[in-house]
């Protein structure tokens, strides 16, 4: 039918995009999903694998029922619960994947490209169908892009819900996972990306008819927590006032939880992990985190000098953990929050070690001037509220990740940092916009240095 032979396609794996190497070109098959029964003959399995006939299985029977979501006061944890331990037949009132138990699912993901995304196609079995949604494709034949099916979409552009709604109809989970980063609370891509993006998104899911939905949200979201006390998911997720991250998580806490109540039919699940880091996200934190006077060689120098406060106290979690933690999610079919972090908390001294420097002992406020200082003379990127989000980010109790996912993440907070230096080091990235290597050369730090106050956004 197209004029070139069709490669046979497991039932498992409903491929509609291959490579003609003869020609070198990519075909792309119809979009829509096609699923062959059990039943189905010979014959109708291959009309299916051509093209001929279109079929879509749509869910039967689905019960509805509300996920809990939002937060308690600080004195009135008890009363909330989040049943999503998985049994038999069904979790929570909803039914396994039609497929089987999360076997050759069709997962839709936003911000694939970016440093969840990338682990998370790292981490799903290829026997699901996996489309993905980025503003900025990366390589499709690079790893771990290759298999998957892609779709060049600003999730924040009028019109875009529609767009959506094709990628996300016959998908039996969606995986929002697309951000955008900037210092600034007003800056137009931030707000376009997080906030007009997000409602795309929930409004494409809804008029899909998709039953499940993973969406990434953050630590960042919880108000000020106590020193030296992990907090659970019901700690109030108010943010944190002088961080634009923070805030702009803390209104996606308030959306999911209106979107919740709006419709009870969708199993919404939500995590909250702390700074994800791996060695191949190095180009996007360079990009944002180091000053141009500052060469990435001399990252883990033994006399680097690391300004840090007593009190500051860290988590961290490697990408590959977070992503999974989703993984186990959508194979599991849990409901709720999940925080996300590795067991160890780093504090200052471990934090400047991890560098390969020495903590130069010092106070807050003179740290936070210099900041502010330097940044609005554009000599570095990092935003003074990313200091206070430092500051002030509750530590986070992961116990029910760990009991209802059986999560156990591979890497310790202190591992995952020095896999992120290492990148750092080495100038290390990967085939996709927002986390392709940095340009770290002289004439590149020289022309940072003339750009003034930075923003910097990412669709990630």
């Amino acid at each position: 039918m197209l004029g070139v032979p069709v490669p046979p396609v497991p039932r498992a794996c409903p491929l509609r995009r291959f490579r003609d190497e003869a020609a070198c070109r990519v075909v792309e098959r119809p979009r829509h999903i096609h699923r062959v029964h059990a039943t189905a003959g010979p014959g109708l399995a291959e009309e299916l694998r051509e093209g001929l006939v279109e079929r879509a299985v749509s869910p039967a029977g689905l019960e509805k029922k509300p996920v809990i979501a939002g937060a308690t006061s600080r004195g009135d944890r008890s009363q909330k619960s989040y049943s999503a331990d998985p049994v038999p037949d069904s979790v929570n009132g909803f039914p396994r994947p039609r497929n089987g138990y999360a076997a050759g699912m069709r997962i839709a993901i936003t911000g694939a490209s970016g440093n969840i995304g990338t682990a998370l196609l790292r981490a799903l079995d290829r026997g699901h169908e996996v489309i993905t949604v980025a503003r900025r494709l990366p390589d499709r034949y690079a790893e771990p892009y290759s298999w998957a099916q892609w779709r060049a979409l600003d999730i924040g552009e009028p019109g875009a819900d529609q767009e959506l709604r094709e990628v996300f109809t016959g998908a039996d989970a969606v995986v929002h996972l697309a951000w955008a980063i900037s210092p600034e609370w007003s800056d137009p891509s931030m707000v376009r990306t997080n906030e007009d993006g997000t409602r795309n998104v929930l409004q494409a899911v809804t008029s899909a008819g998709v039953r499940r939905l993973v969406c990434a949200s953050s630590v960042a979201a919880y108000a000020p927590g106590p020193p030296e006390e992990k907090v659970t998911e019901d700690w109030p997720c108010s943010g944190i006032e002088s961080s634009a991250y923070s805030r702009s998580k803390a209104l996606l806490e308030t959306a999911l939880d209106v979107f919740s109540s709006r419709h009870p039919e969708v199993a919404l699940a939500r995590i909250r992990p702390c700074a994800v880091l791996q060695r191949l996200a190095a180009g996007e934190f360079t990009r944002w985190l180091l000053a141009p006077l500052l060469p990435p060689g001399l990252i883990g120098g033994r006399y680097l000098p690391v300004p840090l406060w007593e009190s500051l106290r860290a988590q961290a979690v490697h990408a590959d953990d977070v992503a999974e933690a989703i993984r186990l999610i959508l194979d599991r079919q849990a409901v709720g929050p999940f925080n996300l972090a590795a067991e160890d908390v780093l504090h200052a001294s471990e934090l400047a070690q991890a560098l390969g420097g020495t903590r130069v002992p010092t106070t807050k406020p003179v740290v936070r001037a210099v900041a502010q200082l330097s940044w609005l003379a554009g000599l570095q990127p990092l935003h003074p509220g990313w200091l206070e989000l430092a500051d002030q980010a509750a530590l986070v109790d992961t116990t029910r990740a760990r009991t209802v996912l059986g999560w156990q993440p591979r890497y310790r907070a202190a591992e995952a940092l020095r896999d992120l230096i290492e990148g750092l080091r080495r100038g290390d990235g990967e085939s996709s916009a927002p986390l392709a290597s940095a340009r770290t050369g002289l004439l590149h730090r020289a022309r940072a240095l003339t750009r003034g106050r930075p923003t910097h956004q990412s669709q990630a």
